[in-house]
């Protein structure tokens, strides 16, 4: 260790070894004999600031916009749009073809990245996804973290359907609980999406459709 003397300011170099560690010593000088102050304790250096990871959604947000990404570049007017978010190869599938045969123009997401950015661009009719999709914990799904946080005017137009293995099909109060639509257990898939989505599609049209003539008698539509 160099040391100074700030007395006669004489440098000189002192061992280590010859001194103990994490305290504060004296030592003399050996020229001006003036009382040196030697602080063998380790300096911390400061903390380096934590890498903040972006969610998803944040990583969608601060995007730049790029034409690549868009789910398609055109729809005919009046073709309604759905989007798949479902990992199972089998299962999706499915869901594509019965979407299909009711004359759906569908998109499928392969990561919630991918489901968030098609959504930047477009506002689909209707959201077909599993609560595990890229998620362990249901509670944590970027699709439905988006979805819920959708100006209502928006949210109301997108029926969203949401799949699990522990869902009891068309059970309301889980739907209302998740902020769905429709709740489906991926058992029914096979035979009974198309019967199911096609009675809770007609309650949803008909409650809306009392609602926004409500609104126009009120006057706020």
């Amino acid at each position: 260790m160099e040391v100074l003397c700030e007395s006669c300011k004489a440098k000189f170099k002192i061992a280590d070894d010859r001194l103990p560690t994490g305290q504060v010593v004296f030592v003399k000088c050996p020229k001006c004999k003036s009382k040196i102050e030697i602080d063998t304790r380790a300096k911390e250096e400061p903390a380096a600031p934590a890498e903040t990871r972006k969610s998803v959604t944040d990583e969608v947000a601060s995007g730049i916009y790029d034409a690549s990404e868009k789910p398609f570049d055109f729809v005919e007017e009046g073709v309604e749009t759905a989007l798949i978010c479902e990992q199972d190869a089998g299962a999706r599938k499915k869901i594509h073809s019965t979407l299909q045969r009711m004359d759906y123009h569908v998109t499928e997401a392969a990561s919630a990245l991918d489901a968030l950015k098609y959504m930047r661009f477009h506002v689909f009719d209707l959201v077909v996804l599993d609560e595990n999709f890229e998620e362990e914990n249901p509670e944590s799904s970027h699709v439905l973290q988006y979805l819920e946080h959708l100006p209502m005017n928006t949210r109301r137009n997108i029926f969203v359907i949401l799949l699990g293995n522990d869902i009891r099909t068309g059970d309301n109060m889980i739907a209302f609980n998740r902020s769905v639509n429709l709740v489906v257990n991926s058992k029914d898939i096979v035979g009974d999406l198309e019967k199911v989505l096609k009675r809770s599609l007609t309650e949803n049209e008909e409650f809306y459709r009392v609602f926004k003539e409500s609104l126009k008698k009120m006057g706020r539509a």
